[in-house]
């Protein structure tokens, strides 16, 4: 479907009127556009000014005030002192000395739910050994009971210092944890590892074959190592107890901690069960849900069924919307599931995994449009994208009427004719810049140096005409959006590494970052008419930093903080002083 209105106009050109307006001054009073103010009580009326205001609205880019009304809804955004005089008897809040505003930041790809388990389980992110990992799950089971399963999520093979990159195995736990049952996540999410305690609650006989779209890491005798990739996972991880209803709140609530912490007033839940659907209408209901979540259904399961047979879920709140459905094609490329058209440059004959052939692939995709459901799939390898693009044109065939906005998560290893392909089907590109920046070290001995070309290739989406939404996959990258618009820009790490940037070609300008960030997210959830940007009409979620992440040397945006974030006019945090 073309997008045809003025909040979203094509990235190409949206960006190049932003990167004019930056260039220039600020606007003065005589040059500013604002709203006449309406026939509201000006007390019910809130200025907000700063020196800087950036509001990804090409009309009106770079402003010092915005006015919002007691719902929470923007009634004017221009020039400090014509505000001012618009309303005198409002009230002010004057943070230009502070820092500047941004629109409230959108993830248009992340786990909520996974990362507040995440937060209550062993943290194994950043580890660099077998040890450091082996002293944090100690510290974690001296928490538990004797009984629990001791999980955690984290580890990465690839950056234990003097590895060589192959996986751990169950011996690697069992002299720590010989009785109690272990299962570590690796930080994609399409790997666990198991100690024996483990392995030995699973019957003997489920460990014959792989189990299709899954691969069991094997010894020597064929038997398994401890190490699991994606649908052999649930081999072990089906056993480990189902939460309990407080667990689940009390990991929702850790979750929500961290999102407004880093400027995030909303999330892209890609995949979400219907018990959690119902878990966030109770934290709406208790006032305690301070995000915008928009759920996609957790592939063929609950949710997708009831929302076919109930229809969308839009929530009278604005703060939850379930309109998609999120499947999966293959694994992740650091654990060599993404399927490949080719071996693995780095483990030749193996070709990766698709969950998915291409014909039931794309009557699922059909089933769903006819639901009236956007259909976004996780696609990480050329074959799994090839697959994907295919079953999106012949599902569109044969449901002319479809949603559109349909969408490729990841997108990460195309070939050369994905990007127009994929501008012509007018799908969305949702990519995590951190991903990039996380697997530049050994992405190219994954996939060699012809494929790499084509691989965490945002520009060239761009270049083909197709839309782009930035997110970072939280809990398997940082939560804090800053991180993901300076790989954006920089395609470099915290140390500057590499110098110019890994593939500079690809790098986001800063504008193109912030509206894959804000406007970009929002229109790939169907909300540029609500949020996204800084606009007379729409919710005043904003975000105060403490630097000028459009102007400030790159290096610098990973000093930058938070430090405030606003949901529909309300403070949702504050840093504390």
């Amino acid at each position: 479907m073309p997008i045809k209105s003025p909040a979203t106009l094509s990235f190409t050109v949206l960006t190049l009127l932003l990167i004019s307006a930056c260039n220039q001054h600020s606007p003065s009073v005589d040059e500013s556009t604002t709203e006449t103010p309406a026939a509201t009580t000006q007390s019910d009326i809130t200025v907000v000014s700063s020196a800087r205001i950036y509001t990804a609205n090409a009309d009106q880019p770079i402003v010092t005030a915005l006015a919002f009304d007691t719902d929470g809804m923007l009634v004017a955004v221009g020039e400090q002192e014509q505000l001012k005089g618009d309303y005198p008897g409002a009230a002010h809040i004057d943070l230009s000395n502070q820092g500047i505003i941004i629109p409230g930041m959108i993830d248009a790809h992340a786990h909520l739910m996974n990362l507040g388990h995440g937060l209550i389980s062993a943290e194994l992110s950043g580890t660099t050994s077998k040890a450091e990992i082996l002293s944090r799950l100690q510290a974690k089971a001296a928490e538990l009971p004797a009984e629990s399963w001791l999980v955690g999520r984290g580890w990465d093979q690839n950056d234990w210092d003097g590895h060589d990159g192959s996986f751990p195995t169950a011996a690697d736990l069992d002299e720590l944890f010989p009785d109690r049952p272990v299962w570590l996540t690796r930080i994609d999410g399409h790997a666990g590892w198991a100690n024996s305690a483990a392995l030995a609650q699973v019957a003997e006989d489920r460990f014959g074959n792989d189990p299709a779209g899954g691969r069991i890491i094997r010894d020597g005798a064929g038997m398994p190592t401890g190490v699991f990739i994606d649908a052999a996972m649930g081999l072990v991880a089906g056993l480990i107890p189902e939460p309990s209803l407080d667990t689940e709140r009390l990991a929702l609530q850790q979750a929500l901690e961290q999102t407004r912490r880093f400027g995030l007033t909303g999330v892209h839940e890609a995949g979400t069960p219907l018990k959690h659907l119902q878990l966030y209408q109770e934290a709406i209901e208790g006032q305690q849900f301070p995000i915008r979540l928009y759920a996609m259904a957790n592939g063929q399961a609950d949710t997708l069924a009831h929302l076919c047979e109930h229809g969308l879920l839009d929530h009278p709140s604005g703060l939850l919307d379930a309109r998609s459905v999120k499947f999966y094609l293959d694994g992740a490329l650091g654990s060599r599931g993404a399927a490949l058209v080719e071996d693995y440059t780095d483990e030749p004959g193996h070709r990766g995994l698709l969950f998915v052939e291409q014909a039931p692939f794309s009557q699922q995709v059909a089933a769903a449009m006819r639901c009236g459901l956007q259909v976004n799939t996780h696609a990480i390898g050329d074959r799994a994208n090839q697959v994907l693009i295919d079953a999106y044109a012949a599902a569109m065939q044969t449901v002319p009427d479809h949603a559109g906005r349909h969408r490729i998560e990841h997108a990460q290893v195309m070939r050369a004719d994905h990007f127009q392909r994929s501008a012509e089907l007018e799908l969305i590109a949702s990519v995590q810049p951190t991903h990039a920046t996380s697997d530049m070290y050994w992405a190219e001995d994954r996939v060699g140096s012809q494929r790499i070309q084509y691989a965490y290739a945002w520009q060239d989406f761009i270049d083909a005409g197709a839309q782009l939404a930035l997110g970072s996959d939280f809990p398997v990258e940082s939560v804090n959006p800053l991180l993901g618009f300076y790989a954006a820009v920089s395609r470099q790490d915290s140390e500057n590494w590499p110098e110019g940037g890994w593939y500079p070609d690809q790098q986001l300008s800063r504008e193109q970052a912030l509206l894959g960030f804000t406007l970009g997210a929002a229109y790939a959830a169907f909300m540029e008419d609500q949020v996204g940007s800084l606009e007379v009409g729409k919710h005043a979620d904003f975000v105060l930093l403490s630097q000028d992440i459009m102007q400030i040397p790159a290096a610098e945006i990973l000093q930058t903080r938070v430090l405030e974030t606003w949901l529909n006019g309300q403070q949702i945090f504050a840093e504390a002083h």
